[in-house]
């Protein structure tokens, strides 16, 4: 590994504790993967990510790995932006973050934007595997640069399998060097891009209905499968949270139908 290069892992574990609520048995994280536990909600544990160092960096590799058991349910926030900076050698960085959600569990993954630093190269992936009836709120925002810079080069793929069929994959490709992502068919001048991405049992039966929050910057699209995607340009990151806020309130998981 070269000089000032950073491998890191994290790892989340959230299982029931019995009494109606969710425990944490694994937290652990290195480098620039800090973990903090914070005030848990109503049968629901929280853990903010602490940016420890700079980056990531060119050359790093970060991985978070987290599960969360049957019954269980975790929200995942950020403590500030993530900054993706160039690094000495010029080589790209890479973030992998695998998302694992049992029967009855519930994840909501909901960290500060990512901002694509001038000269910087980084590409993330998330791998999630939902059980059948898992639930999980996903948002993703990235900011392209800087206030007054343009931004680095920013490669995100999405993956998604729900009880084991694929439920969604998309690569986002943006900065120098990525074929027309400044034209007018992907961002033109818009420089933060956003998705929020629900998935429920429920919306087997009861599939979200196609909406355009805002013309020209933001739709919600159901997915061939229990989920929905919202998606969003803007010119800044603040309009791009407000967007995805009310894709939010729009596309919440939908009531579960009483049986018979």
């Amino acid at each position: 590994m070269p000089a000032g290069e950073v491998r890191a892992r994290a790892r989340i574990t959230a299982a029931p504790d019995g009494r109606g609520g969710t425990t944490l048995p694994e937290l652990a994280g290195d480098g620039p993967l800090a973990l903090r536990r914070i005030r848990a909600g109503a049968g629901e544990a929280r853990v903010c990510l602490v940016g420890a160092m700079a980056g990531p960096l060119g050359g790093d590799r970060l991985r978070l790995d987290v599960r969360v058991k049957a019954g269980a349910a975790l929200s995942i926030t950020s403590a500030a932006a993530t900054l993706a900076m160039p690094g000495a050698a010029g080589e790209p960085a890479r973030y992998d973050v695998c998302l694992a959600v049992g029967d009855g569990g519930e994840l909501r993954w909901l960290p500060e934007p990512l901002v694509s630093v001038r000269g910087s190269r980084l590409h993330v992936t998330y791998r999630v595997d939902l059980a059948p009836t898992a639930r999980l709120v996903l948002r993703e925002e990235q900011v392209l640069g800087r206030a007054g810079e343009p931004p680095g080069r920013l490669v995100s793929r999405l993956t998604v399998r729900s009880g084991g069929r694929p439920l969604l994959d998309q690569t986002t490709d943006y900065g120098p060097g990525a074929p027309g992502w400044d034209g007018p068919a992907v961002l033109a001048d818009n420089l933060a891009a956003g998705q929020l991405l629900t998935v429920s049992p429920e919306f087997r039966d009861a599939p979200a209905e196609p909406c355009v929050l805002a013309p020209s910057r933001a739709v919600i699209t159901p997915l061939p499968g229990p989920g929905t995607l919202a998606t969003a340009v803007a010119p800044n990151a603040q309009l791009l949270r407000a967007l995805l806020d009310d894709a939010h309130t729009r596309a919440t998981y939908p009531q579960q139908k009483p049986t018979a």
